[in-house]
């Protein structure tokens, strides 16, 4: 017997949950493309995503997914030969470090592990013996999806500064933007990128690059960029689909134009504080089950802990074992463990990942762990007491029974 059917639903660190309202306004015919009101629907996105991302600078969107963006950010202000530092706390840091390499781009990658925050004192060793200033730019990932980290972007900023530096200052918030507090100006972040289908609920397709005046300095200098890459035009077009580079993905945009009116309605602190609270259910959850058995938090620290993804420790081959139980019996599918070991290790068994981001409140989160506490107790799997009542007490805004 399978009790799954019914709504499955996709716990994982996106794509996200999506709104119904937002797929109400992209299932309509399409538009005419080179009507006036097309040209103002990009521009009002452009307004609010900057509200987002707590800019007043620069925003370009492109037709991509965060791979898209991270090629954007990279070719706009680097060029063959030039040279990167590259902050890896996880998977993804190392991929934006090896498309770099691909572009020709020099890059020093330094591995704080997957367990970790960037270390900011070797970060500024690497920096001060940097006395050539070979560094064009230092790359970091706010939150990095495959191990739940969350990175210091303030203290990586002030280090730069330290160092009286001039690398330009790269984020990916992917993971974290509309999720975990991020203010872009106020990090004193050059170039940060996201894309549309994490924190901002929208299905995948839309990617988002945010960047300084000082970045637009640096751009202004380079010799060549690709025309579609080339944030310029995107950012102040002199026709409207220049914002695209071409036809522009309509429906995608009639999503996103729902999705950022709930998020201000909601407004930005108080989607920070409703992710932090239902982060700290998980965690609570995650904490029970561990005082008993295999499974732990892949970051212990909570103040490094990420409020939009949850990565988790099991052993092999629970993980894979409790994923597979919870989709065929229980309509819950959580994430794998992206990055933590090769798929044709059997360490990669014994991971997995919980999605908390974007469009999610405490009862959908009480349900991903009521199912995770079914399947612990049906597959065996040894585990602490009281998950669910710890969770419920964080759920309500206390710390502690």
């Amino acid at each position: 017997m399978s009790a799954s059917n019914g709504r499955h639903y996709l716990a994982i660190p996106g794509p996200s949950a999506i709104p119904d309202e937002v797929l109400r306004a992209m299932h309509r015919p399409g538009p005419n493309i080179y009507g006036q009101p097309q040209g103002d629907l990009q521009a009002g996105l452009l307004a609010d995503l900057k509200k987002v991302a707590r800019t007043t600078q620069h925003a370009a969107m492109y037709i991509a997914n965060g791979h898209g963006t991270w090629e954007a950010a990279l070719a706009n202000v680097l060029a063959c030969g030039d040279r990167v530092l590259v902050l890896a706390t996880g998977r993804f840091a190392h991929g934006w470090a090896t498309m770099a390499r691909q572009l020709g781009i020099e890059t020093e990658v330094i591995d704080f592990g997957l367990r970790s925050p960037v270390d900011l004192q070797r970060v500024s060793d690497a920096l001060a013996a940097d006395v050539n200033h070979r560094y064009k730019a230092v790359l970091a990932v706010h939150v990095d999806t495959a191990t739940s980290v969350r990175n210091d972007i303030r203290g990586l900023r002030d280090v730069i500064d330290s160092a009286n530096h001039p690398g330009l200052l790269m984020v990916d918030c992917i993971a974290s933007l509309g999720c975990d507090p991020f203010e872009t100006d106020a990090l004193g972040v050059d170039v940060m990128v996201a894309a549309c289908q994490k924190g901002l609920m929208t299905p995948p397709g839309l990617g988002f690059v945010f960047f300084s005046e000082r970045a637009a300095q640096v751009r202004a200098q380079m010799r060549l960029v690709s025309s579609y890459w080339d944030w310029t035009k995107r950012c102040s077009p002199d026709e409207f689909y220049e914002y695209f580079c071409g036809t522009p993905p309509t429906h995608l945009l009639y999503g996103l134009r729902v999705a950022l009116d709930i998020i201000l309605e909601e407004g930005m602190e108080a989607v920070w504080e409703r992710h932090e609270l239902l982060a700290r259910g998980i965690h609570a959850a995650v904490e029970a089950w561990g005082a008993k058995g295999p499974m732990e938090l892949n970051i212990t620290n909570p103040e490094h802990r990420s409020c939009a993804v949850t990565a988790v420790r099991i052993g092999a081959p629970q993980g894979t074992q409790l994923r597979d139980w919870l989709s065929e019996q229980a309509g819950v599918t959580l994430g794998i463990g992206l990055g933590m070991a090769d798929r044709s290790d059997p360490e990669w068994h014994g991971f997995f990942r919980i999605g908390h981001m974007g469009h999610v409140n405490r009862q959908m989160v009480m349900g991903v762990l009521g199912s995770i506490d079914t399947g612990l107790k049906t597959l065996g799997i040894e585990h602490g007491n009281g998950a669910l009542d710890a969770a419920s007490v964080a759920l309500a805004g206390k710390h502690s029974v």
